[in-house]
């Protein structure tokens, strides 16, 4: 809608309308558009963490629910087929009573934590769809965040990535508390003891029968083994106790296994055999932290690995070449770095669709303005480097690789096709 200009005090003003005028928007270049596409496919880990946990709190309510439910109305048919006296039937009622208060309280908490879960779901979902090519940068500078916290969280930085979190409003797309959970299980396995990763397995023992978990029999194992270091009679006598009831029921499924450990109670923990000895290493303690990691990622959807280093690891992929582990390799390439080597190291070389000649000397390419020129000896560098080489020395060339020594006339130019 139009108004015309009139000057001021004309009462003839005339108001006219007209068709509104649209401006297209910009068209959204397919590179950007394909970009978040593919950055989008990587978020499986995202919206997975904190499904499973919803789930997993939604099934310890519910059996939670079921056994006290069960408890109750068995106890309710006692009263009703047992001739008790009125004292003692008002007893139990109120027993009943405080019973059923005490699991309503358990039900609102664990509907709390389920409306918690339901919330974050919610809140990553809602993350991803706001991902669009207008504000991929602000999106990538979230995604950047949630990848440091996830690194902190791996390496039990807890406080650093807490205060990252909540200074930057994503506590709904990082897992803290699950990392917590984890932690204290890892501890308590580096303090040697099976308790709380027992209790862990107790928890998920429907999915870890799933997914066919050896983790509870390795910790039962190591339970066994430790109570046969001790090495006393009674110690060999609660090792037997336990066999007897932990790991019976594992023989038909891993009885290889089960003799090789029972046998322990012949050779003792002073033994020189091989076969028998390294189980009473201490690192079998750190087999069963890297287990529990695998168990924890995998009952999570997780990756083993940081996300940091996945990201970094597709990078490097796209750069590393055999120069790059060269002592000559230039600060400016990433793989001059020890750390960035150690994460390229298992990558397979980048494909180079268009090879690229570079100068041992002067670090420049050697294309059509900047031939390459072979030496006698079979070394092949830059006309420039060759050059400059020759005026500083009075013609002479001197291989920096081999030390052969030869004058500047001596050299044959080489052609790139």
């Amino acid at each position: 809608m139009e108004i015309d200009p009139v000057t001021n005090g004309n009462a003839d003003a005339v108001m006219t309308e007209s068709a509104p005028t649209i401006t297209p928007s910009p068209p959204v270049p397919s590179s950007r558009l394909s970009q978040l596409t593919e950055s989008l496919k990587l978020e499986h880990q995202l919206l997975r963490v904190p499904f499973e946990h919803y789930r997993k709190t939604i099934r310890a309510n519910h059996r939670c629910f079921e056994k006290e439910v069960s408890s109750v109305v068995s106890t309710v048919g006692d009263l009703a087929d047992n001739d008790w006296s009125k004292d003692v039937t008002v007893s139990r009622l109120t027993s009943l009573v405080s019973r059923l208060q005490g699991l309503k309280r358990k039900l609102e908490e664990g509907s709390n934590v389920e409306n918690l879960q339901a919330q974050r779901c919610r809140a990553r979902i809602d993350h991803l769809d706001s991902a669009d090519v207008k504000n991929i940068t602000e999106w990538n500078n979230t995604k950047l965040k949630r990848i440091l916290v996830d690194y902190m969280l791996r390496m039990s930085y807890f406080e650093t990535a807490s205060k990252l979190s909540e200074s930057t409003n994503i506590s709904d797309l990082v897992d803290i508390d699950i990392f917590r959970e984890a932690k204290k299980v890892i501890d308590a396995l580096k303090n040697r003891d099976v308790a709380s990763a027992l209790a862990w397995c107790a928890e998920n023992k429907t999915r870890l029968k799933k997914s066919k978990s050896k983790f509870e029999f390795q910790l039962r194992l190591q339970e066994f083994i430790e109570l046969v270091r001790a090495d006393t009679a009674e110690s060999y006598k609660q090792a037997i106790l336990y066999a007897r009831k932990h790991l019976a029921p594992w023989g038909a499924t891993h009885m290889n296994e089960l003799q090789h450990v029972v046998a322990t109670l012949a050779f003792k923990s002073t033994t020189e055999c091989t076969k028998y000895k390294i189980l009473f290493e201490i690192r079998q303690w750190d087999v069963l932290v890297h287990q529990f990691k695998q168990e924890f990622c995998k009952l999570y959807g997780m990756t083993m690995e940081p996300l940091l280093n996945i990201y970094l690891q597709a990078g490097l992929s796209a750069l590393k070449t055999p120069y790059g582990f060269e002592e000559g390799c230039t600060k400016e390439d990433p793989l001059s770095q020890e750390s960035f080597r150690k994460l390229a190291r298992p990558l397979p070389y980048s494909k180079q669709d268009h090879s690229k000649l570079v100068c041992y000397i002067s670090k420049e390419p050697m294309d059509t303005d900047n031939p390459p020129q072979v030496l006698p000896n079979g070394y092949v560098y830059s006309t420039k480097a060759l050059k400059e080489m020759a005026e500083k020395n009075g013609g002479n060339i001197t291989c920096p690789r081999t030390g052969f020594v030869c004058n500047y006339t001596d050299l044959v130019k080489a052609y790139v096709s």
